[in-house]
């Protein structure tokens, strides 16, 4: 299929559903996993308030006690579609299809997902494109460049719909460190991002925030809100290993343009004070938000910046319901409600 009219739509377009996935490997929140079965049966009703679901389960055995859990809270399941499907892990934002128009029709794309190039265990992963492409009738594009599979995950980038795209160095250019494309320079990662998802514009963060398992995934750090304004993270604390980081991405975004050649609008996003459990310093970010039609579900953390972060979002979006869900046991798995989604455009 040509990529002629290949285009990306921003996340705050109309959307059929979103995809989840029930999480059944506790080993992704050692001593948590119960805790986490519940909320994410509430994290399922948020979202089908607004729209409808698409829940990838394990097994027939876990989809009726998910049945039974969602009758237990009420949720309407004539929005609630299955896909049986046994996984590694439930974070379809990186191993779920990127779903692209392509003239007057969807194409999914399937960027290779590795284990983020750091876990042996992604076999089952790899399968869950194919699946949700063959749920909702579209062709899928295995992305190759150069004759080798492109590896890329949906938490490393963030566009405006129009031809802009964030991501990060860390993420994509490291070669010592979780290296998922050996020799890809910028103007690869360009030349990819061109073809695969009609981007003309590519704006370089640095690094990302202290404890984030991804190596660097742009979704907890800047984030559009609309096609000319970014909000971004910014530490306080000047102690905080984040502080630095952080302003330097700050300062990249001050000068950057989008494809307009205009300057983008910057909005500013406290972080949460730190939250440390078992020794590690987990990957609390405000900016893992998911926008929803109607709606934006705001990762919380039980953190006096959690209201600050609330009206920060809610004055991006005055027309959609801002929503914070307590996140503070999800990020034991390292990520939150944007790296647990995936949105499928209409």
């Amino acid at each position: 299929m040509s990529s002629v009219f290949r285009r990306l739509p921003a996340e705050w377009e109309k959307q059929q559903a979103i995809l989840l996935c029930f999480p059944h490997n506790g080993n992704d929140w050692p001593g948590k996993y119960g805790a986490i079965q519940w909320a994410f049966v509430e994290f399922i009703k948020k979202v089908s308030l607004y729209e409808d679901v698409i829940l990838v389960v394990a097994d027939k055995k876990l989809q009726a006690k998910v049945t039974e859990m969602l009758n237990l809270a009420e949720v309407d399941l004539n929005k609630v579609s299955f896909i049986i499907h046994k996984t590694n892990r439930s974070w379809m934002r990186d191993s779920g299809p990127i779903i692209v128009k392509n003239g007057d029709r969807r194409e999914a794309m399937n960027f290779n997902f590795n284990g983020w190039a750091k876990y042996g265990n992604w076999l089952l992963d790899k399968h869950v494109p194919q699946k949700t492409a063959d749920f909702l009738k579209i062709p899928l594009t295995i992305a190759t460049y150069k004759g080798n599979p492109v590896v890329l995950e949906g938490g490393a980038f963030d566009t405006n719909g129009k031809g802009t795209l964030l991501t990060t160095e860390e993420c994509l250019l490291d070669q010592k460190v979780q290296v998922r494309n050996f020799g890809l320079t910028k103007a690869d990662y360009e030349a990819i991002f061109k073809e695969f998802l009609g981007i003309t514009n590519v704006i370089w963060l640095g690094n990302g925030i202290v404890g984030d398992d991804t190596h660097g995934h742009i979704d907890d750090l800047s984030r559009f809100v609309n096609e000319n304004t970014i909000v971004t993270v910014i530490e306080d604390n000047v102690e905080s290993p984040n502080y630095l980081p952080l302003q330097e991405n700050l300062l990249r975004l001050q000068k950057s343009v989008l494809e307009d050649g205009k300057s983008p609008k910057i909005v500013e996003l406290p972080m949460p004070k730190p939250i440390i459990f078992d020794g590690l310093m987990l990957p609390a970010s405000y900016a893992n938000f998911l926008i929803l039609n109607n709606c934006v579900l705001v990762p919380t953390f039980n953190d006096i910046n959690d209201s600050k972060a609330l009206t920060v979002l809610q004055q991006c979006f005055p027309d959609r319901d801002v929503i914070g869900i307590n996140a503070i046991d999800l990020i034991w798995g390292f990520g939150t409600l944007h790296c647990l989604s995936q949105q499928i455009p209409v």
